[in-house]
């Protein structure tokens, strides 16, 4: 077993268990679990990365995007707003030529 799997592991233990992940906690876990191979620095790393975490959360969004639910609420929306935001697109474009024809350029 990698050590990455085992503090994951030892982790989602405590976690299960309603316990508060800390690096002595993770390392008393792997330790009694009989993997004694891994450097000390990985269950602070870890500990912390993980500290304020909802784990559980975390699990059952493995697959969820964040982006792709803000797409589907713009589709919604309807073909007004698309019209709308290619309009605000053009006159960005509109004012991004109007600062060139000022006379001078970023090399000059």
């Amino acid at each position: 077993m990698s050590s990455d799997l085992a503090i994951v592991y030892a982790a989602l233990i405590l976690k299960d268990d309603n316990v508060e992940v800390t690096a002595d906690k993770l390392q008393t876990l792997v330790k009694e679990a009989g993997l004694t191979e891994i450097e000390p620095i990985w269950f602070s790393l870890y500990a912390k990365a993980l500290e304020g975490q909802d784990l559980k959360e975390l699990i059952f969004n493995v697959g969820a995007a964040g982006g792709a639910a803000a797409a589907g609420g713009a589709a919604a929306a309807g073909g007004a707003a698309t019209e709308e935001a290619a309009a605000e697109e053009a006159k960005e474009e509109e004012k991004e030529e109007s600062d060139e024809d000022m006379g001078f350029g970023l090399f000059d």
